[in-house]
């Protein structure tokens, strides 16, 4: 004959799986913000490396064509310098030629920053360039005027 007894180690059993499983999800949930968090973190230092970058090659491209200009004032020169990608949001971006600075706007970002140039030549620097969809900028030294474009000069797409 069967009797029936109540038995409550079953139920510590289960109540231990419960909360080794809660324990599991609280794990890899501090795990994902955790793993987020270094995504973030690298993906933020790549757009400022990227941008620095950017800003650093065309600041020399400008030098070049200012060292033209105090070689021959005469002179037109004309550089293409390419823009490399970056996650930021470049909508909100705009470079700016001043006279002494070559300086990037990040409006609402955290991307603002500034390059210095020599400001030796004999020229006037100019130029603003919001990069929404940019991925060349031109270099131009023409008539005493170093400016920054883009598009090139007609007849630099012609070959002339």
């Amino acid at each position: 004959m069967t009797t029936i007894r109540r038995d409550e180690e079953g139920a510590s059993t289960e109540l231990g799986y419960v909360f080794t499983f809660l324990l599991g999800v609280l794990l890899l949930s501090v795990f994902g913000v955790w793993a987020y968090g270094i995504e973030t973190a690298t993906r933020e230092r790549w757009n400022e490396a990227a941008v620095q970058a950017n800003l650093d090659d065309l600041a020399e491209a400008i030098e070049r064509a200012d060292d033209a200009a105090r070689m021959d004032p005469g002179l037109r020169y004309v550089e293409r310098v390419d823009w490399r990608p970056s996650e930021a949001d470049e909508t909100r971006m705009t470079v700016v030629l001043e006279a002494t600075t070559l300086r990037l706007e990040d409006r609402g970002g955290s991307l603002d920053r500034s390059v210095l140039l020599s400001g030796v030549a004999p020229t006037l620097h100019t130029g603003s360039i919001t990069l929404a969809g940019i991925d060349v900028i031109w270099v131009v030294y023409e008539n005493g005027v170093t400016s920054i474009e883009t598009v090139p000069p007609l007849d630099t797409l012609s070959g002339s």
